[in-house]
């Protein structure tokens, strides 16, 4: 079997152009092209899952950014900030008799001359502005760190060398790339679409050099804001939504020496492109022309966990360690362990109307400066450690009048800015009250305790259009801690932390770790259903209840059905059992016992 005549992973673009030429020497139109796939996606699957490619493709991130080549193939994962709309590009051209592409590239390479051709296809291609993953913690460490070394990495010219000097023969048509081919791919100096090729001969190299050497090229590029303007080809708008999650292959490009002046541009490229350019220059923000996506689930952050089989006993083994561990740092508080393990297992798996059903926000109470420092930075270690991304914020009136909590538009830069409470689905957010104190509430205030309220009822945040505002769905992980009951924010749970002990957590080794985050996530993830005989138990358990205390309504029902479906999940389970509903309501038993109490 003769090797590819490309390199998918360092040469990208070489493959394109050549499944590209391929496609039209079969008879293909090259006009029909347009928001379609001639092969050169299915080129890089099978590269990428079918024969193990995947896991040579290096990560975007600040680190890599120092020694990854321009024009090679990335993987960025990202949350969707904003959503800039499409971009016209030229996609096809005729060079002479020959027909050539432009697709997943920054530049082009065609003569003035061409700018009129008839034979020219303008296509377009979506933009999206993405970041990490806000609130992303620090132990989520992409493997490809550890296994990509920099100097084992050849530019492209070195690998098409290698691979002529290999290969005798290939199958199909010829399809060798040329010198002067490989040489636009890895040229430091490119162009937007109809420019002019520039004369520099700069490789990747330069890159390098411009990095090491000065530190205005990457002024923000940190771990917590490193922005990628991503560029999709010819997927459904339905596919890719506001603050989804996702996982974008595709060829990076970067220019840290690239200028910005509109007045230096010929017509084409005037009528073709908006100020994007302008406020995201290729020499402040890097590219990734998509080649494939994926949406990413929580599981996805867990590198390096162990790959566990969902068994009875094993899930219960490390159940009963991790609950431990929730008592122990909650000063051996069993209610309020098992109402936090409860808790970090919930998500909104259902919307009736404007109820989210599934979410269980949790208010701990009985908070001081004294406990707060210790059983409040111990769970706060803990949730840091456990869950994928986590925030928290310090409630007071003045953060209240000048914070932006929610995305708002900026028509001037036709941006979206982004707010605190825009995170990606599955985020957990503390909300430490223990700060709040008599104050006025100014107009700004007021909203910001409005959206969070809307946030931990509804599981919606209020973007802000100027002159509309759009309710965006949001599945988000609420704790509140204070010192009474929370007055600005209702939570699902209240309950009055009683401590016995100040007894330090014991440290946790790393596998035990990783057994914890596989089993949150898992246990989470899992769908759930309520079999005919446990409905009517339920039935004749709610109606009894309603009996007794006429003042329960259907939301304190859905509730307790909710953390039944979640004690059955932590177990596990997918179907509630008669002994996990039994437990689920000695816990709510306990909780307004102790509620009452506290009174």
């Amino acid at each position: 079997m003769v090797g590819l005549p490309y390199d998918c992973l360092a040469n990208p673009l070489g493959a394109v152009r050549l499944t590209f030429e391929k496609a039209v020497a079969s008879g293909s139109d090259p006009a029909t092209f347009e928001g379609k796939d001639w092969g050169a996606t299915d080129l890089f699957r099978q590269f990428l899952f079918d024969d193990g490619g995947l896991s040579q493709v290096p990560f975007l991130n600040p680190s890599t950014m120092t020694w990854v080549q321009p024009n090679t193939l990335v993987r960025f994962w990202g949350m969707i900030q904003d959503m800039l709309g499409n971009e016209f590009y030229v996609g096809a051209y005729k060079e002479g008799e020959t027909w050539r592409t432009n697709k997943f590239a920054d530049f082009s390479q065609f003569p003035m001359a061409v700018d009129s051709s008839p034979d020219m296809r303008v296509w377009e291609r979506r933009l999206l502005y993405c970041v990490p993953v806000p609130g992303q913690n620090s132990w989520i460490e992409h493997s490809s760190e550890s296994l990509f070394n920099p100097s084992s990495i050849s530019s492209p010219l070195q690998r098409e060398k290698r691979h002529r000097e290999d290969d005798t023969a290939i199958n199909d048509i010829d399809m060798q790339v040329t010198d002067e081919e490989v040489h636009a791919c890895t040229s430091n100096k490119k162009m937007r679409e109809g420019g002019i090729a520039s004369n520099s001969s700069n490789t990747g190299d330069t890159l390098n050099e411009d990095i090491d050497s000065s530190t205005s090229v990457l002024p923000y590029f940190d771990r917590t804001s490193f922005p990628c303007l991503v560029k999709i080809y010819d997927s459904p708008e339905s596919n890719l939504k506001l603050n989804d999650v996702f996982e974008f292959i595709g060829v990076f490009t970067f220019d840290p020496e690239f200028p910005v002046d509109k007045n230096d541009t010929n017509d084409l490229e005037s009528s073709l492109c908006d100020d994007t350019l302008t406020q995201m220059p290729p020499s402040r923000v890097p590219r990734l022309h998509c080649l494939v996506h994926r949406k990413l689930a929580t599981q996805d952050f867990i590198s390096g966990s162990p790959t566990f089989e969902l068994k009875s006993h094993l899930v219960k083994s490390i159940r009963e360690a991790l609950l431990g561990h929730l008592t122990s740092i909650l000063g051996n508080d069993g209610v309020a362990a098992n109402l936090m393990l409860l808790h970090m297992l919930s998500k909104v798996h259902a919307r009736v109307d404007s109820i989210a059903v599934g979410k269980l926000s949790l208010n701990l109470t009985c908070f001081n400066k004294e406990t707060l420092s210790v059983f409040g930075h111990r769970l706060n270690l803990a949730l840091k450690n456990l869950l994928p991304f986590t925030h928290c914020i310090p409630l007071s009136v003045d953060y209240l009048n000048k914070v932006s909590l929610v995305p708002k538009k900026d028509y001037q830069t036709n941006r979206l800015a982004s707010g605190i409470l825009q995170l990606a689905e599955g985020s957990h957010l503390t909300i430490d009250e223990t700060q709040l104190q008599a104050g006025t509430l100014n107009s700004t205030g007021v909203e910001n305790a409005r959206v969070l309220r809307n946030l931990l009822e509804l599981q919606k945040v209020e973007y802000d259009f100027t002159y509309y505002k759009m309710d965006m769905p949001a599945d988000i992980q609420l704790l509140v801690l204070s010192e009474g009951k929370s007055n600005i924010l209702p939570a699902d749970l209240v309950l009055p932390l009683c401590p016995v002990s100040v007894d330090a957590a014991q440290d946790v080794e790393t596998e035990v770790l990783r057994s914890w985050r596989w089993y949150l996530a898992t246990m989470r993830s899992l769908s759930h259903t309520i079999e005919k005989e446990m409905q009517k138990v339920l039935e004749d358990d709610l109606v009894a209840a309603r009996q007794a205390d006429r003042s329960l309504s259907s939301l304190d029902f859905s509730r307790l059905l909710t953390m039944g479906r979640l004690v059955s999940l932590s177990f596990g389970e997918t179907s509630l059992t008669l002994e996990h509903w039994k437990m689920a309501n000695e816990l709510e038993r306990l909780r307004k016992e102790r509620l009452q109490g506290s009174l």
